[in-house]
């Protein structure tokens, strides 16, 4: 792999930045694996309103949004990538309460994909697509059991929301110069999951034990891995970043079996390389890659 060598920059100077990326992959992956230890006590929607909620409170402090002065467009542009948080973290929960986090998030990763590609009419990007449907035909081999089938639906529609959070989150930093506006859409996503989350886990949220499991979710899914992505894109392409990034269902994988005791079969291993070699490939040609964030899954 051929990194963008920067002005003033040495090999050991830019190897620091890649490891915040892969720390931040980490963090979101532990987080995720972590938050399904609490399913079975406030369900898959209790826990993902347990990590917007907390993930929006340390954002507010951080960013501290001025609800009064956000224009018409700012509001739109905010609540628009909120509902879409929302949806994406929720169907995303469902699927990992039913199928294992490194399948779920292969599956999920077929958004992003989708979005480098689009619009491509090159012969090589066929080949990412190509290895990614095998990738994906690999990993649908439990399509025999129904909770399987719904975990593998709900991932897909975790990916799309996926796709679409890439395309709003654009929106959102034309509208936006700092970070307050996710901030805000992040507020908006907590507000929309709360009546599921409630509902899902009712007084058991409040429990110490759940709570601060749900609180620390939060902190290793949005809030170390935003700062950690911060302090790395000042210094790493995109075009790098989204390399690195395209390790994340590995990553995934690994912290399903180290964290929850998941295992992975060979056809499962084989599926889930077939979806990162094809997203780093989408990567490394890619003319115009999304804007790298990957706090929202």
């Amino acid at each position: 792999m051929r990194a963008v060598r920067r002005r003033g920059t040495s090999p050991r100077a830019r190897l620091p930045v890649h490891a915040l990326v892969l720390g931040s992959i980490s963090s979101v992956q532990v987080g995720a694996a972590w938050a399904t230890t609490i399913f079975h006590q406030v369900g898959a929607s209790g826990a993902c309103l347990l990590r917007l909620a907390s993930a929006s409170v340390v954002l507010l402090a951080f960013a501290r949004p001025k609800l009064r002065s956000l224009s018409r467009r700012q509001w739109l542009s905010a609540c628009a990538l909120g509902l879409v948080l929302a949806g994406m973290n929720l169907t995303f929960y469902h699927a990992i309460s039913r199928i294992p986090l490194g399948t779920a998030v292969t599956i999920e990763f077929i958004g992003p994909l989708l979005v480098a590609l689009a619009g491509s009419r090159r012969a090589r990007d066929l080949v990412w697509a190509v290895l990614a449907a095998g990738g994906i035909v690999a990993l649908c081999n439990g399509f025999s059991s129904g909770a399987n089938t719904a975990g593998l639906i709900l991932a897909a529609v975790a990916g799309l929301l996926w796709a679409a959070y890439i395309l709003l989150q654009a929106q959102l930093g034309r509208a936006f110069s700092d970070s307050s506006g996710l901030a805000v859409a992040m507020s908006v996503a907590a507000l929309v999951a709360l009546p599921l989350g409630v509902g899902s886990g009712a007084g058991h949220l409040l429990v110490p034990g759940t709570l601060g499991v749900g609180v620390a979710v939060g902190m290793l899914s949005s809030a170390i891995p935003y700062s950690l992505e911060l302090k790395a894109l000042r210094s790493l392409s995109t075009s790098t970043f989204g390399v690195l990034m395209s390790l994340e269902p590995a990553f995934a994988a690994m912290a399903g079996a180290v964290v929850i005791g998941q295992t992975i079969s060979v056809r499962d291993g084989l599926g889930i390389g077939l979806v990162c070699i094809a997203s780093l490939g989408a990567s490394l040609t890619s003319r115009t890659p999304p804007e790298p964030l990957n706090i929202a899954a």
